[in-house]
């Protein structure tokens, strides 16, 4: 499966980071592809193109704020969370998406 992420806090430094970084090692734990936008603070970090959402079957918005360019994203399937459910249960998360395309 193919999934694309969103991390954004309102200081965009700790909790963006820490959820980026859970939700990357479980995905490739659970044999999925995934690719994490962070925003916050720095901008917007390893950004989410148009070509990894035309490839991407659903999207995680892992967020406790608004985020740029989300128009990017109007016809992905997408899970909207706190950033704390990305950190504390990544795996309940990817899961939580992944219902959302069977």
């Amino acid at each position: 499966m193919n999934i694309i992420a969103i991390t954004a806090c309102p200081a965009g430094v700790a909790h963006t980071n820490m959820a980026a970084a859970a939700l990357e090692m479980t995905a490739k734990k659970m044999g999925h592809k995934i690719k994490v936008e962070k925003q916050g603070a720095m901008g917007i970090e390893n950004s989410i193109s148009a070509k990894d959402v035309a490839n991407a079957q659903v999207l995680i918005l892992a967020v406790d704020t608004a985020i740029a360019k989300s128009d990017r994203f109007s016809e992905i399937p997408t899970v909207k969370v706190p950033v704390t459910e990305a950190v504390k249960n990544p795996q309940g998360l990817i899961n939580k998406a992944l219902e959302l395309v069977k």
